[in-house]
């Protein structure tokens, strides 16, 4: 089991490619997770907003990545899985490899400024040190 965390970013699209090389080399299932933000207490009136928004930024990723499928079919096949929980990106990536008991997580190099200060995911994931963190630039 190999757990790809996508958000959308470009970064995160090539860490899902590369993760679907691995996993098809190593005749591994692609568990491709999308983790939803959750609403901070600023954003609570605005809640269902929010909510709705990143429900269709979740059915734009699937539909991508089935989109994406159909286009390789051809060249090479991917048992894979979409899955979208709520929570931060780190404890929900963490969760999901926890409970499919991932052999791999592959995650995006992160892209904004801030976390070079404060940890990104990747970073945060791999001093976790439960499973082989591959950062995807």
């Amino acid at each position: 089991m190999i757990v790809a965390g996508l958000d959308g970013s470009d970064s995160s699209w090539r860490a899902t490619a590369y993760a679907a090389g691995l996993a098809r080399r190593q005749n591994a299932t692609l568990a491709v997770a999308y983790i939803q933000p959750v609403l901070g207490a600023a954003t609570a009136l605005a809640g269902a907003a929010v909510e709705e928004t990143t429900q269709e930024i979740a059915d734009e990723l699937l539909d991508a990545l089935r989109e994406a499928e159909h286009r390789l079919r051809d060249v090479w096949r991917v048992d894979w899985r979409f899955l979208t929980v709520r929570g931060d990106p780190f404890t929900g990536l963490a969760r999901l490899a926890d409970e499919l008991r991932a052999d791999a997580v592959v995650v995006g190099a992160s892209e904004q400024a801030g976390h070079r200060v404060i940890g990104s995911v990747a970073v945060r994931l791999v001093k976790a040190g439960r499973w082989p963190v591959t950062v995807v630039p």
